[in-house]
């Protein structure tokens, strides 16, 4: 007490934002989901500016979250194209795909008219919806490319996702999950592992 009595103001304020800098760290931590733990209730903004709300999808398919780092980059263009391409057999499966990245609603437009992509796009540009599933987040970049008819193109996001896979049961539960995807593999095992939960 007489050391905390012998501190000025402004040393006292500097202890008190180092000490809730921490705290903010430690509960980002702390979120570490798990297969069988129920899924975050979310909402965040589609590639057509609409609100798209978990709680009007879930128990009504299986719902294959993949967050990955950003439109326009070769690895998720590889990703989003194999989901693209397996679109068919997942939906068959009673699977809905939907991609997450730290792009914009509109970015995200672009994205998918130039892969032709047959699913939902989501933006999470402060990385929020990444860390309530324990996605890791990293700084923003900048991507140069071209657009669906062949302009140049100068991407920029302030929020870099990893790239994981998650999929929510119909009951709400994490069914699978996959810190470790390969963005051309990534479709197949969830196609795979789907089709398996159709047998079982």
């Amino acid at each position: 007490m007489r050391i905390a009595a012998r501190m000025t103001l402004p040393a006292l304020l500097l202890v008190g934002f180092s000490l809730a800098a921490t705290a903010a760290k430690d509960d980002e931590k702390k979120v570490d989901l798990q297969v069988g733990d129920v899924a975050p209730v979310f909402e965040a903004s589609d590639d057509q500016g609409m609100v798209w709300k978990s709680a009007s999808h879930v128990g009504q398919k299986y719902i294959v979250l993949y967050f990955y780092p950003g439109d326009f980059t070769p690895g998720c263009m590889k990703q989003a194209e194999s989901f693209r391409d397996n679109m068919n057999k997942l939906s068959d499966a009673g699977a809905e795909v939907i991609g997450v990245s730290g792009d914009s609603a509109a970015t995200h437009a672009l994205f998918k008219e130039a892969q032709k992509l047959n699913f939902t796009l989501l933006a999470d540009e402060k990385g929020s919806l990444a860390k309530r599933f324990g996605v890791p987040v990293g700084d923003g970049g900048v991507v140069k490319t071209k657009d669906a008819n062949g302009m140049p193109l100068t991407i920029k996001r302030e929020a870099t996702l990893a790239l994981w896979t998650f999929i929510i049961g119909i009951d709400g539960k994490i069914l699978y999950k996959n810190t470790k995807g390969n963005p051309v593999e990534d479709s197949k095992q969830v196609a795979a592992f789907i089709k398996k939960l159709a047998k079982d």
